[in-house]
């Protein structure tokens, strides 16, 4: 081994480069290979240390210990797959190493070359093995400039540091260029400070250059903080000399001869490496009196902090490092003209440092091409949160936020959605799933209400409350408030007891004002950049999802199901209209099925319905998912439903002056009957039109009979009639009547329900053709009249709902091929899993990522479709790939075509007259809480006025219906008497103490295909009894002790 002793010039510093770069050549050759362990602190928590004593103990019972050289390295960057380790001869990355695998490494891959294809990375779409490290999405996308040592070299051996090129860079720039050279090579380079603010770096040491005095401080600031963070910690634990080399650089630079690093203690593998590094440095003459033979003397000395998060901020950190307290003081006078002790000063962050040697090596231009325009460079990300390749990561500055996401990181574990990101730590902001294409730099995040910060990058699902959040952000910034300036100290703290009163069901109208207020006079008062920063996570968080601040506070209601003070369970949470799950479920599970069913009919009307037809929200947020698998909620909804023998009514409260009330409701669908319902418990006696004549809307006009048997939905419609609702049929708005006119005969409220029964037709050639049809259309006239002309050959384009039931139902009726067009990706289709799967097995034809352009024609008929083929780009504004076409086009053959594109109010000019203030897309603004229109008397739901970013759903309708019965009630009462939503007490059985029932999640029944592809018999089947029992036992009770 070759070991570096006093090295007194350049020559010296090449000659042993040189020998370290001969003894890897023998890798392959003398040496059979050497093995890189990571021994990153993170890799150590999982038992690296440990995989290399056992690979140690292999090597030497096979007596080839000297033929394979094992070194511990620094991190490698995936650290949620550790310990991970990689061969130098063939560059073999194995994961999740385990001593018990180190029989097979030394056996299997080092003696007989075989690959253990089980520790490899696993192909996210294949999951075929990617053996080598370079082929690996994670590895492949990244630029390494700061990280080029990291996981390649041994961070305590100065010889592996030199073979690398380190401390050429210091040894030229002492021995052959000025310090003028150096800041104007930095000054190309357009290196900006890596610790937040971004201030370029020549800039800084051109002012400490400038300054006058005899003695100067070249200091470093290791105090990484923020949650989430561990960029710096893993550089110096990883490649410890690179930073010695960028501070050395730097006072050459400026004039000085003294450094410090200031880390905190809490970093001891940091300390320690760091360290040892230094020590061996200065026994190289590398530190220490003139350098390489130059007249240029430096040194380092450690500095350790307590961990106070703002001993970040620059002149806190000065204070600490004098042995003061650590509190920052007002600027200017700047650390480049009067910083440690009084003097000139130049403070960078470890990443900063890092970037140094490579472009004094490389130059400054070469450093350029990397990153933005105003933004050079490469930057360190740490990857944490909900996301599969947690790690860190270095891409070029600019680089889409989503791709980092996505493809580097390979997107958010259990199929969640992304929602937001949080950068910057608690000084950042969020970047919501609006703008995952922006470009990581500066200027972009600024403009989002975020920071580049130091690079802690915290992905956030779908479950994540991003009041919650902000709230976890403000109080970690409420405990690290040195409390020095009165706006930090007491600003965060009345904007963090806002916070928690929203969060505990106690927000206000106004507290979204008064945080905003707060925050705004926080940022442009408080002393330092912590306090300025402080409010950011606030305030991003209003600016982005101010819709969650409001429901926190209007609706009581957290959608993330997480704020304890909001949510008794979260799936009761997650159904937007508030059924008792756990209540109905541990009903089930004693047997106790009226009782269950009455208790779901509290909430929600349509049970036996939605237990065929609910997207079952509340499966995507069932707690004992992070133990196997949701509880099959709506499956046990189907078993309770299918024991009703006599129809359940829950408590109906008559009211004669109610009954007198003349309320009438314009649509027979979910939302209509399901307002009606509400009412008819309040004593009312409302009046219900529906223009067709059939009730229930698009439950009997477009939902297929094999989903939703037609009975089913007559009974619970008759359960309403039964409780005093009027349905008059064949009642069409704006020809059989005006919303006036009502008005006139004396009704005092109206509900406006009527759906958005138009279709969106498709604007290309051929569309108006004969085969040509809507998927609304096609499904209603079947519906409605027993028969729809079915051709052949069909082709289906959309990748909803509406899409799929047309599909199946074509199936049904006799067609022999049908394909099912979607111009994004299967993974994107807006319909139900479960009937995109079911459909696949009655062979209907899936083309996603496939795009029409015209429909053929011969002799006015339809003959083909010609598509264009798509492949995903940037993203959208939805959050999801943007398809874009590619350079060519085929036909497909078919006779008819279905189109399932959207859906739009089939005549929106009958609003016209009474000034109804309606959005962009068409749709009624309402109020969210009441569904009160602009116009006092008139309320509206489901399809026709979504509210915020609600989905056009069964449920959904429902739950508006709800909220306008009690609206209505409110608006002729003045009082509210919504008596069902108290909680009812739980009576079942429930042993805290126990362990979750062992049962595994069981799919519900199907009917097989041949069974089921020529008719309409209902495809989904009830559970036993008995397995209904076991699934109802898997559910653990969150909303117990609540």
């Amino acid at each position: 081994m070759i070991k570096a002793e006093k090295i007194k010039s350049i020559e010296e510093l090449r000659k042993i480069g040189d020998a370290v770069r001969n003894e890897n050549l023998k890798i392959g050759n003398e040496i059979a290979d050497k093995i890189l362990v990571c021994a990153g602190g993170g890799c150590i928590a999982s038992g690296s240390l440990m995989v290399k004593a056992a690979i140690q103990k292999e090597l030497e019972e096979h007596g080839i210990q000297d033929k394979v050289l094992l070194v511990e390295t620094g991190c490698l960057g995936p650290c949620s797959r550790g310990p991970v380790i990689v061969t130098a001869k063939d560059k073999i990355f194995y994961q999740g190493v385990s001593p018990d695998d180190a029989k097979d490494i030394v056996e299997k891959h080092l003696i007989k070359g075989e690959i253990l294809e089980h520790l490899c990375w696993k192909d996210e779409a294949t999951d075929k093995p990617i053996p080598v490290i370079t082929d690996i999405d994670f590895f492949r996308r990244q630029v390494k400039i700061v990280l080029r040592n990291c996981g390649e070299i041994n961070p305590l051996s100065i010889e592996e540091y030199i073979g690398k090129d380190g401390y050429l860079a210091l040894a030229k720039v002492v021995t052959e260029h000025s310090p003028e050279y150096v800041i104007n090579e930095m000054k190309k380079s357009g290196l900006r400070g890596r610790g937040g603010a971004g201030f370029p770096t020549w800039l800084k040491w051109s002012f400490a250059q400038n300054s006058k005095s005899d003695v100067k401080y070249m200091l470093c600031n290791a105090d990484e903080g923020d949650p989430g963070a561990y960029m710096d910690r893993s550089i110096l634990e990883g490649d410890p000399h690179s930073v010695i080399e960028g501070m050395a650089i730097g006072a050459y630079a400026i004039g000085a001869s003294q450094g410090y690093v200031y880390v905190r203690a809490e970093y001891p593998l940091a300390v320690e490496r760091l360290q040892i590094a230094i020590d061996r440095a200065r026994e190289c003459g590398i530190l220490g009196k003139n350098i390489f033979g130059s007249n240029f003397s430096f040194d380092i000395e450690i500095r350790m902090g307590s961990g106070a998060f703002v001993c970040g901020e620059e002149t806190a950190l000065i204070h600490s490092i004098e042995g003061k307290r650590g509190e920052p003081r007002p600027r200017p006078p700047f650390p480049a003209e009067k910083g440690l002790w009084d003097k000139p000063s130049v403070l960078n962050n470890v990443e900063t440092y890092a970037n140094v040697p490579v472009i004094l090596l490389k130059g400054g231009d070469w450093f350029a091409q990397f990153g933005t325009e105003k933004s050079k460079g490469t930057k360190v990300f740490a990857l944490a949160g909900a996301i599969n390749n947690s790690g860190l990561v270095e891409v070029p500055i600019g680089t889409p936020l989503g791709e980092l996401i996505y493809d580097i990181g390979n997107g958010i574990p259990n199929d969640k959605k992304f929602k937001a990101a949080q950068i910057g730590g608690p000084s950042g902001g969020c970047v919501p799933k609006q703008h995952l294409n922006v470009p990581l730099d500066y200027e972009s995040l600024n403009e989002l209400g975020a920071i580049m910060g130091s690079g802690g990058l915290i992905v956030m699902d779908e479950d994540t409350c991003m009041v919650d959040a902000a709230k976890f952000f403000l109080e970690f910034v409420q405990d690290e408030s040195c409390g020095k300036c009165v706006p930090c100290r007491v600003g965060t703290k009345r904007m963090l007891e806002i916070l928690e009163r929203i969060t505990e069901k106690k927000g206000q109208e106004g507290d979204i004002e008064l945080l905003i207020e707060l925050g705004e006079q926080i940022r442009d008062t408080s002393l330092c950049g912590l306090g300025q920063t402080a409010p950011n996570p606030v305030l991003s968080t209003i600016r982005h999802f101010r819709h969650e601040y409001e429901s926190h506070i209007l609706k009581r209601h957290c959608e993330a199901g997480v704020c304890r003070g909001l949510v008794r369970a979260p799936c009761q949470s997650a159904c937007p209209a508030g059924v008792d799950i756990p209540g109905f479920v541990s009903l089930i599970g004693e047997r106790r099925y009226a009782e269950a069913l009455r208790l779901h009919r509290e909430r929600n009307p349509f049970a036996a319905v939605c237990a065929r037809v609910c997207f079952h929200t509340c499966e995507d947020k069932c707690r004992r998912a992070t133990l196997d698998a949701p509880v099959s909620i709506r499956a046990l909804k189907r078993f309770m439903v299918d024991q009703e023998i006599t129809i359940q009514l829950p408590e109906v409260r008559e009211n004669e002056k109610n009954a007198k009330t003349k309320i009438a409701i314009i649509g027979a669908g979910p939302a209509g009957l399901s307002c009606a319902y509400f009412l008819a418990r309040l004593g009312y006696r409302p009046h219900v039109f529906e223009s067709e004549l059939r009730p229930g809307g698009m439950l009997v006009q477009t939902i297929p009979a094999y989903r939703l048997p037609r009975e089913t939905l007559a009974r619970e419609i008759r359960m309403i009639e039964n409780m005093g609702v009027d349905i008059l049929t064949g009642k069409k708005l704006g020809i059989d009547f005006t919303l006036s006119d009502l008005i006139e005969d004396g009704y005092k409220a109206v509900f406006l329900a009527i759906g958005n029964e138009g279709s969106i037709n498709l604007d290309i050639k051929g569309s108006d053709a004969k085969g040509v049809t809507t998927a609304m259309e096609f499904l209603r006239t079947y519906n409605l009249r027993g028969s729809v002309p079915v051709g052949k050959n069909v082709v289906i384009v959309g990748g909803g709902n509406a899409a799929f039931d047309a599909a199946r139902s074509a199936i049904r009726l006799g067609a022999e091929k049908v394909s099912v067009i979607y111009r994004r990706s299967q993974d994107e289709m807006p319909a139900y899993v479960e009937e995109i799967d079911e459909a696949l097995q009655e062979g209907i034809t899936l083309m996603p990522l496939t795009n029409p352009e015209e429909i053929l024609t011969e002799n006015g008929k339809v003959v083909g479709m010609k598509c264009t083929p798509m492949k995903l780009g940037d993203f959208d504004r939805s959050g999801r790939r943007r398809p874009i076409k590619e350079d060519r086009t085929f036909v497909v053959e078919c006779d008819q075509v279905i189109l399932a594109v959207g859906q739009a109010i089939e005549n929106p000019e009958i609003f016209e007259k009474i000034k109804l203030k309606m959005n962009n897309n068409e749709n009624i603004i309402v109020d969210p809480v009441t569904q009160q229109t602009s116009i006092p008397w008139l309320f509206a739901g489901g399809d026709v006025a979504v509210v915020g970013n609600s989905d056009r759903t069964v449920i959904e309708a429902i739950a508006a219906g709800e909220r306008a019965a009690v609206g209505i009630d409110t608006y002729i009462t003045g009082e509210f008497n919504a008596f069902w939503r108290e909680e009812k007490p739980n009576d079942t059985l429930f042993d805290p103490d126990a362990d979750p029932a062992p049962y595994p999640r069981v799919k519900m029944p199907l009917l097989s295909v041949d069974r089921r592809r020529n008719n309409f018999n209902e495809v989904e089947q009830s559970y036993t009894e008995a397995e209904a029992i076991r699934q109802a036992k898997r559910c653990l009770r969150c909303d117990y002790g609540h």
